[in-house]
């Protein structure tokens, strides 16, 4: 059996939330040297990344993960070691791997450096 090494961020729109926790979770595994890697996806994706994201991202010195919006698919549930979600996962991808939902990250359309900030500190604390 292979080894696990992603971790999918799920948000409802796969344009923000999820984007950010993974550009920062690949750059934090990157600095631990860590084999795990992020994707982002959406369950109902939106046709391109929130701009507002981006535009964050970008000043912070990251790139976007992902260029447009990817739907979660349950390839991306059975290769997943855990997902993270900011969003209620759709039913049948509930039992199909290990998952937390992030409920409290404010909207990234309303304050991206607070929303990343709640965002890297859920990562440090996962990454310890």
């Amino acid at each position: 059996m292979s080894e696990k090494n992603v971790i999918v961020f799920v948000c409802e729109h796969g344009a923000a939330k999820s984007i950010i926790a993974a550009a920062y979770f690949n750059q934090f595994a990157r600095e631990k040297s860590s084999s795990l890697h992020a994707i982002a996806r959406g369950t109902h994706p939106d046709v391109e990344l929130s701009a507002k994201a981006v535009e964050g991202l970008r000043r912070d010195g990251l790139t976007p993960p992902e260029a447009v919006p990817q739907k979660l698919t349950f390839a991306d549930i059975e290769s997943a070691q855990q997902i993270i979600s900011f969003c209620e996962l759709p039913e049948e991808y509930m039992d199909q791997a290990r998952h937390k939902t992030w409920w409290d990250i404010p909207a990234v359309s309303e304050d991206y450096e607070t929303a990343r900030d709640m965002i890297i500190a859920k990562l440090r604390a996962m990454m310890k």
